[in-house]
């Protein structure tokens, strides 16, 4: 299914691959502040691009030992900031009080969040759907995939 969009009289059809990522730029762009980009640590790659999962600081201990791979992990008083590969919130519903961070932009504060783990080996990532789950759990959130769907 696409969407026929017309550029100087030549119809252009756009999928849903190309609108969700139009509606991430304008996600970016439309910030209250200027933000900042965490840093993949150096000898680290990240072939997938990197987006941030934000949770209370009071949370991140308790969802370390619940994970099989912890990744890149950053730090400020009030957040810890997991690493997780890009478009890790496409189906997804993050639960409150998680806040998912396109492209690893966290809002501007005195100082960027530290990085206080980081992985043995090159990816930086978390996976996404055990920290999802292990989230989920905590916070008290069923599953989106688990919860009742209206017509």
């Amino acid at each position: 299914m696409g969407v026929r969009a017309t550029s100087a009289g030549a119809p252009r059809v756009l999928n849903l691959d190309t609108l969700v990522r139009l509606e991430r730029g304008l996600r970016k762009t439309s910030g209250t502040g200027p933000s900042r980009r965490l840093t993949v640590p150096e000898g680290m790659r990240a072939p997938l691009g990197c987006d941030a999962v934000a949770m209370p600081a009071r949370l991140g201990p308790l969802l370390m030992p619940r994970l099989p791979r912890v990744g890149c992990v950053y730090a400020d008083s009030t957040h810890w900031w997991w690493l997780v590969p890009s478009d890790s919130d496409v189906a997804l519903e993050w639960p409150a009080p998680a806040h998912y961070a396109t492209g690893a932009l966290v809002p501007a504060s005195p100082g960027l969040p530290g990085l206080i783990h980081k992985p043995g080996g090159t990816l930086p990532y978390t996976p996404p759907i055990p920290l999802y789950l292990a989230l989920c759990r905590l916070t008290g959130t069923p599953p989106a995939w688990t919860r009742p769907v209206s017509a």
